[in-house]
Formats: structure tokens, sequence, C-alpha cells
């Protein structure tokens, strides 16, 4: 989800949605962490017990010494001597203890006997292996460093609980799904298998595709929905060149200040903040957050293009403003903040008490030193308009170094993919689960690579839809999905 967008609807609240962290929200390009910020929901898990373990700051460098303390929680209720152990990997967000309650996986557990534990991410929620989120202290931040974590927590536990012969098994859903999938690729004898949900394993720097997977999923509700939603956005495109029109725009968007253009960024940052509403919509179509307390789970892309339909609102402008004006209300928000300069602000905040520090800043330097991801407008078959590559390439040395330049983002993404392989996985035993609707599906694996690597894609359902509690109203293909994902392990953890 929209880090940045969802951040203005909520001003001060700054809080992570989607599931603190198993499967973050849209983390792509720089609208933050892909994930949308609101407050920390506990999802009614309060009760589990925070545990800590200690690892080094750099697992790379024998002459650092310096550790720090890793978040973790364990929950052995399901577990039966001699069953396997499922690990949760954490990703751009704070752990949520409800995941040590709910989720498919601890279905799979109860029938299986597994021990589960669920392992913060470093630099995410209080996971903090320094004391600020200076660009200095973030060189420390990377999926190796992440992956390494893994190996040392795997290993330490495994010889401190006398679970040296017992299978473990890796869950993530979308770049925790990547580093599930990468753990297993690189560490195989520490990981016997891996569940790697919505996972995008080929970095690259520029993804327009998201939005075409977007344009292609509103289309799938109504054709004339994505054409509306492109006529509207080319409207307001136009309008943003016309000072003239600038009071108009702030009434319709209910801005929360006068509309001013004053630097190159900021009527790209006006437009996809706004296209963020479907962005985010499509993403999390009719997903099941409900048990995490989020808000918002009622607003579907059915709803979205029921108001881009609605001719009684007026021009598709009109409707496109009235979108926001639903956004605003349902997120209980007075008005909508535009300003570059204050997103900026917030995302150059080094403190750990800083607006973006539960996720936005950390995620966002990952995009610029690993990832890219950048959803831009660069593609004529999505439906948006006036955010291209250039402006999420600006950003990166805007909010961190002038090193940061397209050159250098574009040769951080290569290394990744000669890392790990982009689409090109070699490894046994891993099950790569994506949804059609979902954008990110377009960076994963979404046909079998061998019996040992299959792809279940699932018809109809967004991002991770599998690792949510199950529900009535599922479609039955995420239903079979979820059972066919289990008979995949118990195969495997037989062998």
């Amino acid at each position: 989800m929209a880090w940045k967008h969802l951040r203005r609807l909520l001003q001060g609240l700054f809080v992570f949605a989607c599931l603190s962290f198993p499967c973050q929200a849209r983390y792509g390009g720089l609208r933050g962490a892909a994930f949308r910020l609101h407050k920390v929901h506990d999802g009614g898990g309060a009760d589990v017990e925070e545990q800590w373990f200690t690892q080094r700051l750099d697992h790379f460098d024998g002459a650092e010494t310096r550790v720090w303390k890793q978040r973790f929680f364990e929950n052995d209720t399901f577990y039966r001597n001699g069953g396997p152990v499922f690990l949760m990997i954490g990703g751009e967000g704070p752990a949520n203890p409800a995941w040590m309650q709910y989720g498919t996986w601890l279905t799979y557990a109860k029938k299986l006997g597994a021990l589960c534990f669920m392992l913060e991410h470093r630099f995410y929620g209080k996971s903090r292996p320094t004391e600020d989120l200076s660009f200095a202290s973030l060189r420390y931040l990377s999926s190796q460093q992440a992956l390494a974590d893994l190996a040392h927590f795997r290993s330490s536990m495994a010889a401190a609980r006398g679970l040296a012969g017992s299978k473990w098994v890796t869950f993530g859903g979308s770049y925790p799904g990547s580093l599930a999938t990468w753990f297993r690729l690189k560490y195989p004898h520490l990981v016997h298998a891996s569940v790697a949900t919505s996972a995008p394993v080929h970095a690259v720097v520029n993804f327009p595709e998201y939005l075409e997977v977007v344009r292609q999923s509103l289309a799938a509700e109504n054709p004339e929905c994505p054409l509306l939603v492109q006529e509207a956005s080319d409207t307001l495109y136009k309008r943003l060149q016309d000072p003239e029109m600038y009071v108009n725009i702030t009434k319709d968007f209910s801005l929360c200040a006068d509309l001013q253009i004053q630097t190159k960024m900021d009527i790209p940052y006006f437009l996809e903040t706004v296209a963020g509403n479907f962005m985010d919509v499509v993403q999390y179509n009719e997903d099941n957050r409900e048990f995490e307390g989020v808000p918002g789970t009622n607003i579907t892309i059915k709803v979205l293009c029921g108001v881009m339909m609605d001719a009684s609102l007026g021009t598709p402008y009109n409707r496109y403003a009235a979108v926001t004006s639903l956004m605003l209300k349902t997120f209980s928000q007075k008005c909508l903040d535009v300003s570059y300069s204050t997103y900026l602000k917030d995302m150059s905040n080094t403190s750990w008490s800083g607006p973006a520090s539960g996720g936005g800043r950390q995620w966002v330097y990952q995009t610029c030193t690993e990832f890219g991801f950048y959803q831009s407008t660069d593609s004529p078959n999505q439906p948006f308009t006036g955010f291209p590559l250039q402006y999420f390439l600006q950003q990166c040395q805007d909010m961190y170094d002038a090193s940061l330049d397209e050159m250098a983002i574009a040769d951080a993404v290569t290394q990744t993919n000669e890392l790990y392989g982009g689409y090109d996985v070699h490894a046994t035993r891993i099950v790569f689960p994506n949804g059609s609707i979902d954008p990110w599906h377009a960076l994963g694996i979404t046909q079998d690579i061998s019996d040992d690597l299959p792809a279940v894609f699932i018809k109809g359902t967004a991002h991770c839809a599998n690792m949510y509690p199950a529900r009535q109203q599922d479609l039955p293909q995420l239903g079979l999905a979820r059972d066919h994902v289990f008979l995949l392990l118990q195969r495997w953890l037989q062998q």
C-alpha cells in the first residue's frame, strides 16, 4: 500500500496497515515502504510475549564486533515432538503479534505439529541495530544482512532448543516472500522448504507494469472504469498546468492548504497521491485484514468503479475527486496533504521517533540501493498520468545522498538480480502463490519452474490473499490454493 498516499490521509497516525510485516502493502516505488502507514494494530495479539535475540551488526565484516537485539515471537501451541519448525520472515514494517494467533500458516502448523517463530526484519519495528536512521547507519540495511540474520537465528535457535534435527520451513509474503525464496536458495542446508507468497523475485528499476495490472483489474470489473480514470487523470494533469485552476483544485480535492506548485516534484507528487487511491485498493482488493483491525477493507474495486461510473457526480474529473473524498471519509480525515516538501521533510528525518521511522524511510532506502520497483506512468497501457521514472529516482538523492543517481540505482538492481537470479530460480521445495489481481505478480513466478518449484496462480485474488485467515466468502479457488500448498508441505516434509 502506498506509504506516501495514506501518510497524507492519516496525518499524524503513521501506521502500518497491512500485515504488519509478513505481507506489507504496496511496497513499490517510492510510495514508501510499499505499505500504507496507519496506526500499528496488534490485532488482539498483544498478549504474545516479545522475545529478543542477539545479532551481529555486520555479518560480513569480521572486524565489526558490535551487536544489537532483534525482536521475535514464538508460538509452541501446536508443536509435537519431532515436528517441523515454521519461521515467518519479517519485512518492511513492525512485526505484528496477531500473526502468532491467526493466519493460514497456523492452520498448517496445527495439522503438522509445527513450532512457530516470527522474526522481525532489522531496522523495522523495534529491531533497531543503530542509534538512528542516517544514511551512514542505513548501510547495514540490506536483504543480504537480513538473510544472514535469519541464518544466525535459525542455527542458534536450533542449537539452544534441541531442534538441530528438525526441518525448517520459511513463510513470507511480498518482500518477505522474496526473502523466503532467497533464504532457501542461499542457505539450503538451513531451510528445508519455503512458501514464497506474492514474492517479487525480479528486481527492476522501472516498473510501469504495476499500473498495467491495475488497469486490467479495473477493466475486469467494468471495461469503462479504467477509461474514465484515464480521462480524469489527464484532466487533472492539464488543470495543474494552469495556476488559475488551483483554487478549484484545492476545493475539489479537499487539500489541507492552498495548492502551490513550486518545484518540478510537486505536480507528480500530487498526481501519484491521488492515483494511489486506486493502486492501494486494487492491490488488496477484498482481502481479509479485518483481524488486524485495519480500516478501509470495505473499499473495493467494485466500490471505486461504482463511483467512477456514477454520472450523477458530474464529469470523470469530478468522480475522481469524489473517490478522494470517499477515502478521506473512510479514514476519518478532513483534508488531503499533497505537499512534497512536507513529505520530504518527514522522510529525511533520521530519528527513530521520526514520522517515517516505522518503515517508510527504511524501505525507500532499500528501493534505492537494491530493488527499484518504481511504479511509474511510463507505459501507454495504464490509466494514470504524470509521475515518470525520473520523479522516483530524484527522491533517492533528495532523501539520502547525491551518490544515489540513476546509474547507481541501475547498478544496484543489476547486482541484486546477479546475486539472487531474478526469475531464474535454481533451488527446490519452494512454492510461489500469486493472485491475478495483484500487480506484484508481474515480478513473480506465475508458472511452474519444475515439480519442486511450483507456482500457484489464484484467479481473482489480490496480494498475499492465501496468507490471511480463511473466511466463508473466500473464492473457491483461494481455498483450493491453500489446500494445495498444504499438500506440498506435507509431501516435502516427508522427503
